[in-house]
């Protein structure tokens, strides 16, 4: 072993040169050493859908049902070793696949609040006015998805409010003081049959 070129304290990986070749030293877990090629150690490089192969697809499947598991249990489940999702999972993270870990509240615990579906039509549909009013809409907390389609309006809105009064004050903030609305219609749930954000990537879903 010639010499250590630099080790990085928070992923406990060395990087060295042995016989005039680079590898790397991951310890995991209890002082378990694997030996990895350098081109696996995360890095903050952004992947393609293409490249993504059957272990990150199964554990992007497993993390989409459950990211409160433990690596271990995560691990077991995709049927691979504790060190390969810990690194695969970093490496998902930091390329942006996984964008965020966030918790799903139960819509029963909050039946008295509002969720609006509406379609907004604009009268002039520039760029820099399609961009004025995306920007105020995502401003708004109570919007909770915001899309551009085509054809019909120009917008769809899914807002949650906790009451009319609340709504009525988001149309006339996000609607009526801006001149360029021309056409705003509404749909009010009644009840939500489905709610799932999973990506399904045509792999075995797994609880």
């Amino acid at each position: 072993m010639d010499a250590i070129l630099g080790v990085n304290l928070d992923f406990m990986v060395a990087n060295l040169l042995y016989k005039g070749k680079k590898i790397a030293i991951h310890q995991i877990d209890g002082g378990i050493v694997h030996n990895l090629p350098m081109n696996e150690i995360s890095s903050n490089v952004e992947l393609g859908a293409d490249e993504l192969d059957d272990i990150d697809r199964r554990l992007l499947d497993l993390l989409q049902a459950d990211a409160t598991r433990t690596n271990q249990a995560l691990a077991e489940a995709a049927g691979v070793s504790a060190a390969t999702a810990l690194r695969r999972v970093r490496r998902l993270t930091e390329s942006g696949v996984i964008e965020r870990q966030v918790a799903l509240l139960a819509p029963r615990f909050f039946d008295e609040g509002l969720t609006a579906i509406t379609e907004i039509s604009l009268d002039r549909q520039g760029a820099e006015l399609l961009q004025a009013f995306e920007t105020r809409a995502l401003a708004e907390d109570a919007v909770q998805q915001c899309y551009r389609v085509s054809p019909g309006p120009d917008f769809v809105l899914v807002a949650w409010v906790p009451d009319m009064t609340a709504w009525g004050a988001l149309v006339q903030r996000l609607f009526t003081q801006d001149a360029n609305v021309r056409n705003v219609k509404t749909y009010f749930c009644v009840r939500r049959a489905k709610f799932e954000p999973r990506v399904a990537l045509g792999g075995t879903h797994s609880s």
